[in-house]
């Protein structure tokens, strides 16, 4: 009898480090939600997790995934499957970028250098926010990977074409010109909340940080949280962010149009990709303009409610452009799954924000890396199981539209 227990039981290895605890046993990404949900502050966490107004459209990103199911074949030679494809000229090891995400050190103090070290590590391209709370340059030094600029576009055009150049100075491969924030979009949550860039502190927060020990040590022993990319410019000097915040709701530029595709080009060298394409019809203006991408979004449902979801229109988008201009799906992502039936309608690949930001949430680095991890996984899985060996076999004829009706 002994003998049998010895050769069946196996002890766990005692985790110390209850962070650590708590990826090991998370099982996808709304696992690693959960944990960050629990380690923030409610304010913080909802920031990273809500959308504009009724947030019927940040469901919806999600959501839409399930209009299509899979159609798997079987008996085919599956023992190697190849997740990695070419975006923009350059081969990655998986059709994922991770998108632009402003203020990430109010996850962790590391913020953007956590993230930007993850994806490094896995070969996936970063894209950092010119709303990024670590500069073009310090996340160049900590990211050998492939990195792209995300662009506001502001009324100051000195100001934009300076931090354009300095992410060509860094080494940076491409720009992401983000054309959907004509004006801010209104994020309910933050208003019940009373939350703030930077956090004001009230009564409220106060207790809220005392529910939330780790974070809230973590985030006084760092330095004052800056927009790290315009401090020291002409307009601010950077040290009261509140007024950084003002400054910059105020330069979002209404008269941004398509004209200024022809500047971007006289001022930067290398690939554009337009940020928040929602119709058909734009998808086509920026083919005939010769553009190298769009990432068809909705800034995750944080601008305006109602709109399309990016899954809905990748498949008008292809059917539109044929292969005149690369897609990127920008929306809903939490699944391997998603990315699968993205690239199967026509997407060349993926953009994942909240994705990520759950991991940085629940466990800095690491919880980026877990995140990353399994969506790759997802994939491969999913390959698998369909009967195909390479990301370009993913097409349609491996899904069905469900009828909702």
């Amino acid at each position: 009898m002994l003998e049998n227990l010895r050769s069946t039981l196996r002890f766990q290895p005692i985790t110390v480090n209850r962070t650590q605890r708590d990826l090991d046993r998370a099982a996808n990404i709304d696992d690693l939600r959960t944990i960050a949900k629990r380690r923030l502050p409610g304010g913080v966490f909802d920031y990273i997790d809500g959308g504009a107004d009724d947030e019927i459209t940040l469901r919806n990103n999600t959501d839409r995934f399930d209009d299509w199911e899979f159609r798997p074949r079987v008996l085919r030679d599956v023992e190697h499957i190849d997740t990695s494809t070419t975006l923009l000229g350059k081969r990655i090891p998986l059709p994922l970028v991770m998108a632009p995400t402003g203020f990430s050190r109010i996850g962790t103090s590391g913020g953007e250098l956590d993230t930007s070290r993850a994806a490094a590590g896995r070969g996936i391209p970063y894209s950092l926010s010119s709303l990024s709370t670590r500069s073009i340059e310090e996340v160049a030094e900590v990211c050998d990977g492939p990195k792209w600029f995300q662009v506001y576009v502001w009324r100051d055009r000195g100001l934009v074409k300076e931090v354009v150049q300095r992410a060509q100075r860094a080494g940076y491969e491409a720009i992401a010109v983000t054309v959907d924030l004509q004006t801010l979009g209104r994020r309910e949550r933050d208003v019940r909340r009373g939350f703030t860039l930077p956090p004001k502190l009230g009564l409220d927060t106060i207790i809220d940080g005392i529910r939330h020990p780790g974070w809230t040590w973590d985030f006084i022993r760092s330095e004052p949280i800056l927009f790290a990319n315009i401090t020291g410019s002409d307009q601010s000097d950077g040290t009261d962010a509140t007024a950084l915040a003002d400054y910059i709701a105020n330069q979002l530029d209404p008269t941004l149009n398509w004209d200024d595709v022809a500047w971007f080009r006289e001022i930067w060298d290398g690939p554009i990709v337009i940020k928040g394409v929602q119709t058909v019809e734009d998808a086509k203006i920026a083919a005939d303009l010769g553009l190298e991408a769009v990432a068809l979004s909705n800034h995750g449902g944080r601008q305006l409610d109602h709109s399309p979801s990016p899954i809905e229109l990748v498949p008008q988008v292809r059917d539109a452009i044929g292969d005149s201009m690369q897609i990127i799906c920008d929306g809903g992502i939490r699944r391997g799954t998603h990315i699968a039936k993205a690239i199967a309608l026509g997407a060349d690949a993926c953009m994942a924000g909240r994705a990520y930001l759950y991991g940085l949430g629940a466990g800095g680095e690491a919880g980026v890396d877990k995140a990353l991890g399994f969506l790759h996984d997802e994939l491969v899985r999913a390959m698998t199981l369909l009967g195909v060996t390479n990301v370009s076999e993913l097409d349609r004829d491996l899904l069905r539209e469900l009828d909702r009706t």
